[in-house]
Order: structure tokens, then sequence, then C-alpha cells
């Protein structure tokens, strides 16, 4: 089984009523993993990404917008469209992440399982092919 078959979507659950929508996120419940990270990109001008995190669990979530995730196990590659706030896109440990086609508009949450540590981090394609083998 490749690590890409363990990359799912979580839905996120918005409660919606005539004042709007809110979506409650928790670790441990609607998030598989306790958080200790969240980050978010916003007015992105270039592609993102370009590296594989260790021990790192993230759900990608598009806030807004729209943009493409592409996930690579150095054998097999898939690429995912995410443009839905209410369902975020759960990455697992050691697949090369390359993200592109921002939309204009695109927010990004990430909510990550480490606090960042540059080291956690494989920084090229030549160096991630060289760990997994």
């Amino acid at each position: 089984m490749s690590r890409l078959d363990l990359v799912h979507t979580v839905d996120l659950h918005p409660n919606r009523d005539v004042r709007g929508s809110l979506t409650a996120i928790e670790g441990g419940q609607s998030i598989p993993f306790e958080i200790l990270r969240v980050y978010f990109l916003r007015d992105v001008t270039q592609d993102r990404g370009g590296h594989a995190h260790r021990d790192t669990q993230q759900i990608v979530i598009p806030l807004a917008g729209s943009f493409v995730m592409n996930l690579s196990d150095g054998q097999e590659s898939r690429s995912f469209l995410l443009d839905n706030p209410a369902q975020g896109l759960y990455v697992v440990p050691m697949l090369f992440i390359r993200l592109e086609r921002f939309s204009p508009d695109a927010i990004v949450l990430v909510l990550a399982s480490t606090h960042y540590d540059k080291s956690r981090s494989i920084w090229s394609w030549d160096a991630y092919l060289e760990a997994i083998q």
C-alpha cells in the first residue's frame, strides 16, 4: 500500500443557520491528531511546497478560493483540487508536497501535528528520493 492511500478528505461539518456558517475544528476529534501548529497562506504569487515532512501530519483547508495540491511518494503522484472550505485534506508524513495554481483569492489554513523545526523537513526532490530508499 502506498502512503498516498492514507491521504483522504476530512469533512469539517459546518453548522449553518440564518446567521451564516460556523465550522468548529477540534484536535483529536474532527482532526485525527493533536494540533500543535496552525498557519495560513494568502496573497500567494508563486507555487509553494517543494518539500516533505518527516513526521508531521497535516490537515490542509482551502478557506477561500482554490489551489491544487500535488503529493508524491516517490513512485506515484496524485493531485487534489482543494476548493471547499468544508473539507480539509489529511496529509501523512513523508510525502513530497507541491502546491500550485492558486486562485487570486486563495486562503489556505494548515493544521499541523508538530511545531515548526526546519530539520523535520526534506527540502529537495533528490534528497527526498534518497531518504525514502
